[in-house]
C-alpha cells in the first residue's frame, strides 16, 4: 500500500463519524438500522475482498520465509527466539490488563451491565480437546477455503521445513511459493484502494445505531482500555529498545499507514501485506519478517490478550462477582491458551471470552453490553497487534543477525591458533 493512501483512510474515518452523528440524529431507529445494514454491505464485501487473499498470502510467505533460511540451525534459532517473544509478551499484556482494570475499577457499581437479561452465548464453547483436534487440518485445500489460519500456519510450517530439506531440487517450488506471494500482495494493493470507502461505511454504521452517548456510556471502560493500550506500546517498545537498540522508535513512522488501516477497519488482516512492505523498508529481512508475521497473527495478538484480562475483570465487577487472587492467576493462564490460534478479524476476542467466563462463574450475558462498543474497542486492540508482531520481527531479525555475525567471525577449531608472525601486526578487523 502506497503512503499516498493514508489521507485517504483519515479522511474515511472522519466522515464516517460526521455521518454517523447526522444520521442517528435525523433518521429513527428504523432508519438507522436500515442504513447501517447497507454500509454493512460495504464493509463486508471488503473483508471478503482480503479474507480472499489472506489464505494464500499467509500460506506463500510462511511457506517462503521458512524455506529461505540458511539452514536448519537458523530455522530452529529463529523460531525459538519468535516463540519466546511472543510467551514473554502474551504474560506482560494479559497481566497488564489484569492489573490496570483491578486498580481502575471501571465495572464497580455499573447498572449497564447488570441490566441485561442473561442468555446464551453468542458463541460456541472452548475446550482444549476441540482446540487441539481443530489444530491439525484434515486437507490444506479446506483450511485455506475455511480461512483456518493456525491450521494453515501448521501446514505452512511443515511444508516449509520440507523444502528446506530438498535442497536444489526445491527451487522450482520455492520459485513457484514466491511468485504466488508476490501476487498475492499485488492483489492486496489493489484492494487497499477502497479501504477509504470500507473505514467510512464501518465507522458511519456503528455511530448512526449506538449514538454519540455510546462515548459517555461506556467512557470509563474505553478510557481504562487505551490507558492499557498506550501502557502496552511503551512497554512492548522499551523491550524491543533493549533488545534491538533505539533505532525501533523509529517503528511507527514507517508502520502509518498499517496502523492507520488496522485501527480504523477493526482488522489486522487488512495490514498484514503493507505491514510486511512497511518492515522490509525497515530493514527487516523478508524471509524473517514472512515467518514471524504469519505466526504472530495465531500466537502474538497482544491487544486481543489485553483486552480479554481487562474486559473479563470487567464483567465480574459490574456483576459484583468475587475473583480471588489464584483464581485470577487461573483466569491469566487459561485466556494464555485459549487466545491462541484466533485469526485477527473483527470480534475474534468474544469467543475467547465466551469460552472463559463460565469457568469462573462469571455471566456471559456480561458479553452482550459489550458488543455494543466492541469496533470501538477492537480498533485500539488490532492496532495494537499489528505493533507487536512487527516489534516481535525487527527483534528477531537483529538478534539472528548478530548470531550469523558471531558465527561467521569465528574461526574454525584448527585454524584458531594465532600464526606467530601475526602478533606484531595491528589487526585488520
Amino acid at each position: 500500500m502506497k503512503r499516498s493512501l493514508t489521507p485517504f483512510i483519515l479522511a474515511g474515518l472522519v466522515l464516517g463519524l460526521a455521518a454517523g452523528f447526522a444520521a442517528h440524529a435525523a433518521l429513527a431507529p428504523d432508519g438507522r438500522a436500515a442504513l447501517a445494514a447497507g454500509l454493512s454491505t460495504v464493509t463486508g464485501l471488503f473483508l471478503r475482498l482480503i479474507k480472499m487473499i489472506i489464505a494464500p498470502l499467509v500460506l506463500a510467505t510462511l511457506i517462503g520465509g521458512i524455506a529461505k533460511m540458511d539452514n536448519a540451525a537458523s530455522l530452529g534459532r529463529i523460531g525459538l527466539r519468535t516463540m519466546g517473544w511472543f510467551i514473554g509478551a502474551s504474560l506482560v499484556s494479559l497481566s497488564l490488563g489484569l492489573v490496570l482494570v483491578t486498580v481502575l475499577q471501571p465495572g464497580r457499581g455499573a447498572n449497564l451491565v447488570v441490566a441485561v437479561a442473561a442468555g446464551p452465548s453468542p458463541v460456541e464453547a472452548f475446550s482444549m480437546n476441540g482446540f487441539l483436534d481443530h489444530l491439525v487440518p484434515t486437507s490444506i485445500v479446506a483450511a485455506m477455503a475455511q480461512n483456518e489460519v493456525l491450521q494453515i500456519v501448521l501446514f505452512s510450517v511443515l511444508a516449509g521445513v520440507g523444502l528446506l530439506s530438498m535442497g536444489s531440487a526445491a527451487l522450482p517450488l520455492l520459485d513457484a511459493v514466491d511468485a504466488l506471494a508476490t501476487l498475492m500482495l499485488r492483489l492486496t494493493g489493489y484492494v487497499m484502494w477502497l479501504s477509504p470507502l470500507a473505514v467510512f461505511a464501518a465507522v458511519a454504521a456503528a455511530i448512526a445505531v449506538e449514538g454519540p452517548g455510546i462515548v459517555l456510556v461506556y467512557g470509563r471502560f474505553l478510557g481504562g482500555f487505551y490507558l492499557g493500550i498506550a501502557l502496552l506500546w511503551l512497554l512492548l517498545f522499551a523491550a524491543g529498545a533493549a533488545m534491538a537498540g533505539r533505532r525501533i522508535l523509529g517503528l511507527p513512522a514507517v508502520l502509518r499507514a498499517p496502523l492507520m488501516l488496522a485501527f480504523s477497519t477493526a482488522s489486522s488482516e487488512a495490514a498484514l501485506a503493507p505491514t510486511l512492505a512497511a518492515l522490509e523498508r525497515f530493514g527487516v529481512r523478508p524471509r524473517v519478517a514472512g515467518f514471524v508475521l504469519p505466526l504472530g497473527y495465531s500466537f502474538n495478538l497482544d491487544g486481543t490478550m489485553m483486552y480479554c484480562t481487562f474486559a473479563a475483570i470487567f464483567i465480574a465487577q459490574a456483576y459484583d462477582v468475587p475473583l480471588s487472587l489464584w483464581q485470577q492467576l487461573s483466569m491469566l493462564l487459561t485466556l494464555m491458551v485459549t487466545s491462541k490460534g484466533i485469526a485477527g478479524v473483527p470480534r475474534a476476542a468474544i469467543v475467547v471470552l465466551a469460552a472463559t467466563l463460565p469457568r469462573f462463574g462469571i455471566p456471559e450475558a456480561g458479553l452482550l453490553a459489550l458488543l455494543g462498543i466492541d469496533h470501538f474497542v477492537d480498533m485500539g486492540r488490532t492496532a495494537t497487534n499489528v505493533v507487536g508482531n512487527s516489534i516481535a520481527a525487527v527483534v528477531v531479525d537483529r538478534a539472528e543477525r548478530r548470531a550469523e555475525q558471531a558465527s561467521a567471525e569465528t574461526p574454525p577449531l584448527e585454524a584458531a591458533a594465532i600464526p606467530w608472525n601475526s602478533l606484531s601486526t595491528p589487526s585488520q578487523m
